[in-house]
Parts: C-alpha cells; sequence; structure tokens
C-alpha cells in the first residue's frame, strides 16, 4: 500500500492519477495477504518516528479500532483510493521509451490490455509499487544483489515470504493473565521467553521451536502476534521460503505449503499456550506476504553506514528507522540483524530508478543494498517517503522535472511539506554509531562482511 500513499498525495495537489494494477485482487500485501501486524518506525530511544498520512493508520492499530480486514479495507478505500481510478488484472503489453539528449531515458507510455481490450496510458511520471517488479523487470534497469548474496548462496533467492495465520475463539485476556504471572525462570521454560499485553505477543520462541514443519520449506519463527478482538488472533510468524512473486504458480504452492502446516501448528498452540485451549483456525489468506523480490539500481542506494551513521541527505523524504532485520533464506532459515540505527534519512535519489527521467519506485522497491534494504524496507519508513514525493509532484508540475531539483528547491519544499502536511524533514540530527571506524571497516560494513552488534572498532 505504499504507493498509494503517493498516489492519494499527488492527487489531492492537483495531478491526474491512474492505478493499474498487475493483480486481479486488489491490496497486495495488506489486503490480499492479511499482512495485519503492523512495524512501527522508531529512533534509538523508543520515539516514534510516524509522520504524515500513515501516522493515522497506526493511531488506529494501537488503539484498535484498525486491526481486521474490513477495517483495513476501509482505510484503505476512504483515506487513499478514494476516487482515483483503479484497473486491476491488467497485463502490460508494450512500453514505448525514448532516449533523451541528455542520455537518460524516458518512458512515454505504456499498452496494457484489461478484459479482452487494449489501452494506451500516457504519464509525467511512471511509480513501480509491484512486488514483483512488473515494470522495472521489463526497463534497462540495473538489478542490486538479493538476499542470497549476503548468505552466500548462488541461486537467487529472496528473504522468505510468510503466510498470515489467522486465528479465533482465543481468550486473549486468559493468556495475557497467565503469561505475565509467570516467573522469569517459568516464562522461559514453558515459552522460551517472550512478550505479551493485551495488544500483542512477541517471540515465545521457545515455544514455537518445539513444533517442526512437514516440509524443509516451511518453518514457524518467533510470534509476532496481533490480538484483533472478540476472539480472533493474527499472527506473522510462518515462513515459506524460495517464493517467487512474479510466478502465480510459486504464489499458489507458497500458499498451500503454508496451510498444510496449520492445522498442526492449531494443536501446538492449543497445547502449549494458556487461553488458547478451545482455539480454531480463522480464514486462510490467498496471497502470501512477500518481503523482498528483485529490485533495480537508482540513483542512490542506501547503505548500511548512512544507517547507522545517522546519516541525512539534502533531498530527503523521509526520515526513517527500523534495525537492520534480514529475514532467512530455504538454507539459513533464521535470520540475522545487523545493527540497530538511531534515525536517518531517506533521499528522493533512493526513489529514482537509475537512468530513467520519470520512473519511480515504491515501497519495497527502494534503492538500497542487501543489507540496509531489512531496515529500509519497513512499511512507514517507505510509506512517508512516497507521500512525500507525491505531494513535491504536485508542487513542482508545470515548473520543473524531479531531476531538475536542486537544493535551493528542496529547502522550500521541505518548508511546504512542514507548514502544510506537518512533515518534517530537515533540522533533524540522527546518532552516529560508527564514529570510531575507519574508513575499511565501513565498507566492510556496507559488503555485509560485519555484523555491526558484534563487532567492536579496531580504530580509536
Amino acid at each position: 500500500m505504499e504507493g498509494l500513499y503517493m498516489a492519494r498525495a499527488a492527487a489531492d495537489e492537483g495531478l491526474s492519477v491512474k492505478i493499474i494494477d498487475t493483480r486481479k485482487e486488489f491490496g497486495g500485501q495488506l489486503l490480499q495477504g492479511q499482512m495485519f501486524f503492523l512495524d512501527e518506525a522508531k529512533d534509538g530511544s523508543g520515539t516514534s518516528l510516524l509522520q504524515g498520512r500513515v501516522k493515522e493508520l497506526f493511531t488506529g492499530f494501537k488503539g484498535g479500532s484498525i486491526r481486521k480486514l474490513p477495517e483495513f479495507e476501509n482505510y484503505v478505500q476512504t483515506k487513499l483510493v478514494g476516487t482515483i481510478p483503479v484497473a486491476s488484472g491488467i497485463q502490460i503489453e508494450q512500453i514505448d521509451t525514448v532516449t533523451e539528449t541528455s542520455g537518460l531515458e524516458t518512458v512515454k507510455a505504456i499498452t496494457y490490455s484489461v478484459n479482452g481490450s487494449s489501452k494506451i496510458i500516457q504519464a509525467d511520471y511512471f511509480v513501480e509499487n509491484t512486488d514483483h517488479a512488473a515494470l522495472s523487470s521489463r526497463l534497462k534497469a540495473t538489478p542490486l544483489p538479493s538476499s542470497n548474496s549476503f548468505y552466500g548462496g548462488k541461486e537467487l533467492e529472496f528473504m522468505a515470504a510468510g503466510l498470515m495465520m489467522k486465528f479465533k475463539n482465543v481468550d486473549w485476556a486468559k493468556f495475557n493473565k497467565e503469561f505475565n504471572g509467570l516467573s522469569a525462570a517459568d516464562k522461559t521454560k514453558n515459552y522460551g521467553g517472550g512478550y505479551v499485553n493485551e495488544s500483542f505477543a512477541l517471540g515465545l520462541t521457545g515455544m514455537t521451536n518445539r513444533f517442526k514443519t512437514s516440509n524443509d520449506r516451511v518453518f514457524l519463527r518467533g510470534l509476532n502476534a496481533l490480538n484483533q478482538g472478540g476472539g480472533q488472533v493474527a499472527i506473522n510468524a510462518l515462513l515459506v521460503y524460495k517464493v517467487d512473486p512474479s510466478d502465480p504458480e510459486s504464489i499458489k504452492e507458497a500458499v498451500e505449503l503454508g496451510s498444510k502446516e496449520l492445522p498442526g501448528i492449531l494443536e501446538h498452540f492449543r497445547k502449549s499456550i494458556a487461553g488458547w485451549e478451545k482455539a480454531e483456525l480463522g480464514d486462510i489468506p490467498t496471497y502470501p506476504y512477500i518481503r523482498e523480490f528483485t529490485r533495480y539500481e537508482t540513483e542512490y542506494v542506501l547503505k548500511p553506514s548512512d544507517m547507522l551513521g545517522g546519516s541525512m541527505h539534502w533531498d530527503d523524504v523521509s526520515i526513517a528507522g527500523y534495525p537492520l532485520d534480514l529475514q532467512g533464506v530455504s538454507f539459513v532459515k533464521w535470520g540475522i540483524q545487523m545493527g540497530i540505527p538511531d534515525k536517518y534519512g531517506m533521499p528522493l535519489r533512493a526513489f529514482e530508478l537509475k537512468n530513467y527521467s520519470n520512473v519511480l519506485t515504491a515501497g519495497k522497491n527502494v534503492g538500497a543494498n542487501v543489507v540496509a534494504y531489512g531496515s529500509a524496507r519497513i512499511q512507514p519508513n517507505t510509506a512517508l517517503a512516497a507521500e512525500s514525493i507525491g505531494v513535491i509532484l504536485g508542487q513542482i508540475h508545470g515548473n520543473k522535472q524531479l531531476r531538475e531539483l536542486n537544493e535551493a528547491d528542496m529547502k522550500e519544499l521541505h518548508q511546504y511539506l512542514a507548514k502544510t502536511y506537518k512533515i518534517k524533514l530537515t533540522g533533524v540530527k540522527g546518532t552516529n554509531k560508527l564514529t570510531n571506524w575507519s574508513e575499511e571497516e565501513i565498507v566492510q560494513l556496507d559488503e555485509g562482511k560485519i555484523v555491526f552488534a558484534s563487532y567492536k572498532p579496531k580504530k580509536k
């Protein structure tokens, strides 16, 4: 949904916007994948970094008014899509481009088919907002290395996808009370530790580790569980490896592999978790939660040192923060955390496809190397960037192109964002956690050869 923030902001700024969707069913990760456990962006002291329209979503989420599918659907339709036209189930037939005198490529038009009819759409800007690079993969763009390169795999592979688990008839009050009534030793013995309150449950990895899946491509990790109310619970914990979102058969297989494990997981939870004795399976999403697919080089590619160094940029469109959280792959099932930044800026250039004058990226298509992507990929980070870019497009329309913007232009645009939308992108300082690092060590960090949390810099 991250790109919808750009669409909404651009439309509200007076631009003509249309959404063309290669999926037959609208809503992707949030509505089709039902990935309802939302990760909040915070700085190193735990202070929320939420700004812009996405802040309203998180306010409803944390307060309990936006936790179930109909509530998310209503939010997306009323707050984001509105009257913006949407064409779902389209197939791209042709992309017309020209090479400018500057050497940049410009997309002039896209020909697509929908319901048997062929249509042509022209636009000043086109935005890649799919989880399977529907547009970028057909352009002269350079792929960025994916997770297999970090973990040492030779075959292309991405971070594990996930199948959201839905349960009903859960007595969450009992779960919360009995878990928090245990001594620390008993929490460790029964659940392997963890955290539970009236809304969320995190971890409990000792309990989940006792469940063994029937297929090596599926793995039950620690819980990210959401109390949706009324006995309903949504959990992000079931990983499925080797999923290719560009292949419909791979998507179908991922859902089938995950679904096959659910009866066993239900029985395990009934026996292992207080308050789950009478739990039942809820509906099964028809689409997996895709964390990663092939991304393409942008004008600026974020690195771990940008994040851990607290870097800010003249053209920032988001102030972001989140651990560098890399989920696992099939041959390294547990992922790794490569460090926790304070906060950092995400520049406009990280959302401009390299060598193209008018192709932007949104959401998980952000320009970040394989390690930095662990933080950059988080929804609030890129949702704020998308909204800022949408506003900027509206403000410069008819006057300048994005690539013509200079520091003075951005200063004015930042002021407009602050005054009109209360989005603050300047005057923010992130803690530099790399002050004692040598240039060589920083290069190794950016290449994924150093795990920040366990490394002691040699230079003092």
